[in-house]
């Protein structure tokens, strides 16, 4: 965990925010009495480490910042051990197997297990902070250069957002919205995190505070299928090999959610000495859910593997064996009461949405087979098809319901 503070020592008089252009790169413009400085922040991509970048630009006149930067580990139980780098150049702050290197040429000192600092910027400077993590038993990270990595990072951005297939009345939106999507992107397996926010309560003060930082499947084949309409299909394909590493094996033992590497291992747990977003408790991180069974989950998986190979992302052996097995599975379990996409943690229940996604996951299940010429039980799915859609017609709805 870590926390750094930053802000004019003196009160601005105005604050505006935004991305720069069609990137991830977020920029602050403070103004005060006393000048103007815009203060950018992003994280470079593919670094040789997970890195933060700060920078801080004077635009006229001359501002005064003051710096605090709170690092804590074991889920905010440990403070570090911190130390001035032998050359000068910042600081190292350690605990356990844990490292962070923070290199700036800002005048800091540590102050009470923190780092401290004051510094002015006036027009035409540039003062940076570059935060590295590393392991303890590696070497030390050694690209810290601020502007060579601004400058990698927003080319990087710009040439990956030119790709976009976003031409309308929406374009701005939908390419913001596809940068973020991207962002969330596990960069060297392809697997894609629901949110990056744990613990964030549903209602303010209340206890509904879950830990999204996970792969759902539900979640990640509706950002495939945007991927795939934004023109993106590099990115759709990764995610397609994910899902079947991920999935592999006994389809009984299929999860709605998995780490972002694959993992099964997703455990449920309290931090009771954290208080929380604006007091919420109890602070959880882990989710519970991995354990639950929602049928709508085969729907969405079986409709984004059938709409990427329309897409053009081709047939794969691999997939096709994991959507067979997943179907054979749901045909065992489709009666069976779930938790539905709500993801309730009371009794099991029917839900309406839950038996017609496991419809939709035979009837993608067939025109997969017949239009890519797989080998599959299709007279078998066919009245698997049709049992479900009787059932829904006999339990889901009524007829000569008064319209509102």
């Amino acid at each position: 965990m870590a926390d750094g503070r930053f802000a004019p020592k003196q009160e601005p008089i105005e604050v505006t925010r935004g991305y720069r252009g069609s990137t991830l790169i977020l920029e602050t413009r403070f103004r005060t009495d006393t000048g103007i400085a815009t203060l950018v922040d992003f994280m470079p991509m593919r670094a040789e480490c997970p890195q933060l970048v700060r920078m801080v630009f004077g635009e006229t006149g001359k501002i005064e910042f003051d710096t605090q930067f709170v690092a804590r580990f074991d889920y905010g139980r440990a403070n570090p051990a911190i130390r001035p780098l032998d050359d000068g150049t910042g600081f190292l702050i350690v605990c356990g197997s844990n490292r962070l290197t923070l290199h700036t040429k800002a005048a800091s000192r540590v102050d009470a297990g923190n780092v401290m600092g004051r510094f002015a910027v006036a027009a035409g400077e540039c003062v940076s902070f570059v935060l590295n993590y590393s392991d303890t038993s590696d070497s030390a990270p050694g690209c810290n250069d601020a502007q060579r990595q601004l400058a990698t990072t927003t080319a990087f951005w710009e040439a990956w957002s030119a790709q976009a297939d976003t031409q309308g009345p929406y374009e701005e939106a939908l390419t913001r919205s596809l940068i973020t999507l991207k962002a969330l992107i596990h960069e060297p397996g392809g697997g894609i995190v629901a949110a990056p926010t744990a613990s964030l309560p549903e209602h303010l003060g209340g206890s509904r505070n879950w830990d999204y930082r996970f792969c759902w499947l539900r979640d990640a084949s509706l950002t495939l299928l945007a991927l795939l309409r934004g023109g993106y299909p590099d990115e759709a394909r990764r995610w397609r090999d994910w899902l079947v590493r991920a999935v592999a094996g006994a389809p009984s033992q299929l999860q709605i959610l998995y780490t972002i590497d694959g993992s099964r291992h997703v455990t449920e747990w309290e931090c009771p000495w954290l208080d929380g977003y604006q007091g919420a408790k109890p602070v959880r991180f882990g989710n519970g859910a991995v354990g639950q069974l929602q049928l709508d989950v085969f729907g969405e998986v079986m409709n984004a593997l059938y709409l990427s190979r329309r897409a053009g992302l081709g047939p794969d052996a691999a997939a096709w064996t994991l959507e067979n097995e997943l179907v054979q599975h749901l045909a065992q379990v489709w009666q069976q009461s779930d938790q539905g996409i709500w993801e309730s943690r009371g009794k099991p229940q029917h839900y309406t949405v839950s038996k017609v996604m496991a419809w939709l996951a035979v009837a993608r299940a067939i025109p997969s087979a017949a239009q890519f010429r797989q080998d599959a039980p299709v007279r078998e799915w066919e009245k698997l098809r049709d049992r479900i859609h009787d059932d829904i017609c006999c339990h889901a709805f009524r007829t000569g319901l008064n319209s509102l």
